[in-house]
């Protein structure tokens, strides 16, 4: 930004774009505005030039959308913390809003029409368990603000059950550190402190590893790794992967970015004790998880190595993938290897829209035709959502 740029314009906000903003226009130029909703006139503070467009938050709401309500997160919003950046809408108005963006990303990225809304997981509060948090100098724990280094030490999150945090702000902390609570399956809190300076970790308080359950099986992985931050999550994502899994005949799967294997165990499932599950994933950590969750099915084999050279590799295809990539996407190379391994049915996992969009456009230039989209709310307050594509070709059987 230059001197001669306004500290605050009145706009008129569209519709909503992918990345929790509304797009509006001044002079010719895009703005997008956070904080606002599609149709409500703002006074809104300019806060970063990138090229041809601005980007700027609601100071002021001038003529306020029906679906604006009073926040349900106590830190967010301008000059606040950047967790629950949707916490000021109707959680019903905010789950249309993210089917709208979602569908406009596919028709963009992946030349795709689909319409529908965000599908509910719970309740809009309290859903999270699972938190980072950041040390700042004065020693206390906070929530950083949006795009900033600074620090919100008031640990009142909308997203979190009561009491997650309690006791945990400061000042007691070593400035740096970063803090992962989890609050796990047996309602038991873990708290793990660490530190690039120390190079590891130290348990605060509870095991620092975590217990997990989808149905009957158990997961015990370090409070560190990776499970999904949605108490109710696992369940439904693995419901949804069984139903569009069983019914294909699969004695061959492959469980791709399979992270302590989540899938590889509804897979196994499909498949039986005589199918055959490939489960992959580059972090040993997450791999070792993995085997001792699954030592009970002799039909999955753990691979910790690249997505990309395993498939390089493969010396047969499957009947059936699922994919859940890190935000970015699979991307081209790993969708052409699973198309000319000629994998007949996909089931595709996305947490960013726009990467979801782009996939699915891979997709289609391969020959797979979009059976079905679901969208799930799975991180209420925030403009997040997670969405899950079933994909098949049809001239593979």
């Amino acid at each position: 930004m230059t001197g001669t740029e306004p500290e605050a314009l009145v706009l008129r906000t569209g519709p909503a774009a992918n990345g929790g903003s509304c797009v509006a226009r001044h002079d010719g130029r895009v703005v997008f505005v956070r904080y606002a909703l599609p149709g409500e006139l703002v006074r809104a503070r300019v806060t970063s030039e990138r090229g041809a467009y601005w980007h700027a938050e609601a100071i002021e709401v001038l003529e306020p959308s029906g679906d604006r309500r009073a926040p349900l997160c106590p830190i967010a919003g301008v000059d606040g913390a950047g967790c629950c950046d949707m916490s000021f809408v109707d959680p019903e108005a905010a789950r249309k809003i993210k089917g709208q963006v979602v569908a406009n990303q596919l028709a963009r990225l992946g030349d795709y029409a689909w319409e529908g809304g965000a599908e509910p997981i719970g309740d809009a509060q309290g859903w999270r368990t699972r938190v980072r948090l950041d040390v700042g100098a004065d020693g206390r724990a906070g929530f950083h603000r949006y795009h900033s280094s600074e620090l919100v030490a008031d640990l009142r999150c909308g997203q979190l059950p009561d009491g997650m945090l309690a006791d945990l702000a400061g000042p007691r902390w070593k400035s740096g550190d970063h803090l992962h609570v989890v609050l796990d399956d047996d309602d038991t809190r873990h708290v793990v402190a660490t530190s690039r300076e120390r190079r590891g970790s130290t348990a605060v308080e509870g095991s620092g590893e975590s217990v997990q359950r989808v149905g009957q099986r158990v997961w015990r992985l370090p409070v560190t790794g990776f499970w999904q931050s949605h108490r109710e999550a696992p369940a439904v994502y693995s419901s949804l992967v069984k139903q569009w899994a069983v019914d294909c005949g699969a004695v061959r799967a492959w469980d791709l970015y399979g992270g302590v294997g989540l899938f590889a165990a509804t897979l196994a499932d499909v498949v039986g004790e005589d199918g055959q599950v490939l489960t992959v994933d580059t972090s040993r950590a997450a791999s070792n998880v993995a085997r001792s969750a699954l030592a009970d099915l002799p039909q999955v084999q753990v691979v910790s190595d690249s997505v990309r050279r395993v498939l390089s590799a493969a010396p047969g295809g499957a009947d059936i993938a699922v994919l859940d990539p890190p935000r970015a996407g699979a991307g081209r190379p790993v969708i052409e290897l699973l198309a000319g391994a000629g994998v007949p049915r996909v089931i595709h996992i996305g947490c960013e829209a726009a990467a979801f969009a782009r996939d699915i456009g891979l997709y289609r230039q391969n020959g797979y035709h979009v059976e079905d989209i679901r969208v799930f709310d799975a991180f209420p307050l925030t403009h997040h959502v997670e969405c899950i594509a079933l994909l098949t070709r049809p001239d593979r059987g």
